[in-house]
């Protein structure tokens, strides 16, 4: 016994200094952080726009990219990017912008947000440079609007056109042997296709079509008025493959001329009037945004509620729009007498239908305090066009995703599978003949159908009436433009599902201007954790993704993801997108 306290109090005495010492080990980096000079802009400087970057639309604190890109900065969100631009405009140090253009993982909404800044700095007369070793297509739309486009000798530009692809899963589910019972509202609702068919129904290619074929117009339209070409011959271009090299690119005059990197930077340096390329002060955005402070002056107070992903039930689901915790934030900011206006921006696909009206049904108490201006990102669409149709006012982006009301539900039998497939059987007892209603283990009876549908239904009435009540139509007319169908902002302006085509700063003034306010400051929801709290949810995150990757494999790991996705649509009506998209342009 002596032996076993001895022990224990040697591991215990141990354990608490690593404690310590753990904690002691992330104040000190934490305080590394809180108290670094905010950095200096050298004159004559030139500001990088690398569009490889993923601008978000809420940056939360990820204190392990911090650490590992330091030297770099911390990336902006996206609107703080906007503001950046803005504000280079006006400063004297700045003198133009260097467009790293080779890749653009952003969405066409946003990419759009950088293009109308970029337009905007233009007007300051500081030059805009773009280039790139490939430039793909979404790094073209941005990169258009620069005063000159350069591309490697070898590399050049993709100009196919722009495609949409969708997974179908009914001939695995077939060959399983699980019958994936479906219900749902709405001819254009196609979230449930990779289920039902092998191929996409006429009615999806009919408005994929459509909102495909409007991105594509929107992108062959800036192209045309930004390079001064004709709009036939770049279809005709991309139509007949005719951009295969970057001497294709140049002839045709999408881009300017055909550089190694250091030959372009010597323009830049003609540009600045240096003799020496290496004496180019290149500053990124990160660092830009950690040298200049952006705020807003005045008394007044708009508070911007970021709503970014999946419509969720429950909270503290990162990276999730989760029906608790929204409900409190949105109680809180209505109760506030401090918050004159609200923003939410909106960018997601949906989700839960439930958790969309809880949402829906604390906006509309909101608006009845103070105004409340939704400006809509990348995506509004299903679950996340009900938790913004009820605002005072819709802004939207031209290339903006929403629509898509409708609702589906879906309850898989695998009764096949484990009977035939891996020899397992169920039976149980029951106090009522739907007890068990509904069962993944058996089909559903054609009473049990009824059910379901009948309860699709009637969620998809009360989301057209949320729809008919905030966009002042009657039912029979949202009904018309509804049945799943999903629209671009362009097109949703026209029939009325949006108020205005505009970026978030413009949703911004119009909410300020709602609720009389000469000048404002802006407050961003949910509020960013400290930087000891996100390094300790990202450990605990890190460690329990890595667990599970290191167990199932990296291909096993993307399925599990998958899977993860399909289990959130599983039973619960869902006002969503669809999850399985291959690639879009």
């Amino acid at each position: 016994m002596k032996i076993f306290f001895k022990s224990f109090f040697a591991s215990l005495l141990a354990l608490v200094v690593f404690t310590l010492i753990g904690f002691f080990l992330i104040v000190g980096i934490a305080s590394a952080f809180s108290t670094e000079e905010p950095k200096v802009v050298a004159a004559n400087s030139v500001l990088v726009l690398d569009l490889s970057n993923e601008f978000a639309e809420q940056v939360q604190n990820d204190p392990i990219s911090e650490i590992v890109n330091k030297k770099n900065g911390k990336l902006p969100s996206l609107s703080e990017l906007i503001h950046l631009i803005a504000y280079a405009k006006k400063d004297d140090a700045i003198k133009g912008i260097y467009i790293k253009c080779q890749q653009n993982p952003n969405g066409y909404a946003a990419s759009e947000e950088i293009r109308k800044a970029l337009i905007d700095f233009k007007t300051s007369k500081k030059f805009v440079i773009a280039y790139g070793e490939t430039i793909t297509q979404k790094g073209y739309m941005v990169a258009n609007v620069a005063d000159a486009i350069y591309t490697h000798p070898q590399g050049g530009i993709e100009w196919n056109g722009f495609n949409y692809e969708t997974v179908f899963l009914k001939g695995l589910l077939d060959k399983l042997e699980i019958q994936p019972q479906v219900f749902y509202a709405g001819k254009f609702k196609s979230a449930t296709e990779p289920f039902r068919y092998t191929q996409m129904s006429e009615a999806n290619k009919l408005q994929t079509n459509v909102w495909l074929g409007g991105l594509y117009n929107q992108f062959i339209s800036s192209t045309a008025d930004s390079r001064n070409l004709n709009v036939d011959s770049l279809k005709y271009w991309a139509n007949e493959g005719l951009i295969q090299t970057a001497y294709d690119a140049s002839k045709t005059g999408l881009v300017d001329g055909l550089m190694y990197d250091d030959q372009v930077k010597k323009i830049i340096s003609k540009k600045l009037r240096q003799d020496d390329q290496k004496d180019i002060a290149f500053l990124s955005m990160g660092d830009y945004a950690g040298s200049v402070a952006i705020r807003g002056t005045g008394s007044g107070k708009v508070a911007v509620i970021f709503a970014n992903g999946d419509v969720v039930m429950g909270k503290n689901q990162q990276g999730s729009i989760a029906s608790d915790d929204f409900r409190v934030l949105l109680q809180k900011i209505r109760k506030d007498d401090a918050i004159d206006a609200v923003v939410l921006r909106v960018n997601s696909p949906g989700g839960s239908a439930l958790a969309s009206d809880i949402i829906w049904r604390e906006i509309d108490l909101l608006k009845k305090e103070k105004p409340v201006v939704v400006s809509m990102g990348d995506l509004a669409a299903s679950g996340g066009y009900y938790i913004a149709c009820g605002a005072d006012s819709i802004f939207a982006n031209a290339g903006t995703i929403t629509g898509s009301i409708g609702v589906f539900s879906v309850i898989p039998n695998v009764k096949g599978l484990m009977n035939n497939k891996l020899g397992i059987s169920f039976d149980g007892v029951k106090t009522g003949q739907y007890a068990d209603m509904p069962s993944t283990t058996r089909p559903l009876n054609a009473t049990e159908q009824r059910f379901m549908q009948a309860g699709v239904d009637s969620i998809y009435h009360a989301f057209k009436s949320r729809v008919a009540i905030g966009r002042k139509k009657s039912i029979e007319y949202i009904d018309s433009i509804a049945q799943g169908r999903v629209w671009i902002g362009a097109d949703a302006i026209k029939i009325g599902l949006v108020d205005r085509i505009g970026t978030l700063d413009d949703a911004i003034a119009s909410a300020a201007k709602m609720a009389k306010l000469k000048g404002y400051g802006i407050k961003a929801y949910p509020e960013s954790k400290s930087f000891i709290e996100s390094l300790m949810e990202e450990y605990k995150e890190t460690a329990k993704v890595k667990a599970i990757k290191e167990e199932l494999g990296s291909t096993q790991f993307e399925l599990f993801k998958e899977i993860k996705s399909i289990q959130q649509m599983m039973g619960a009506p869902q006002t969503r997108l669809p999850i399985f998209v291959v690639k879009q342009p």
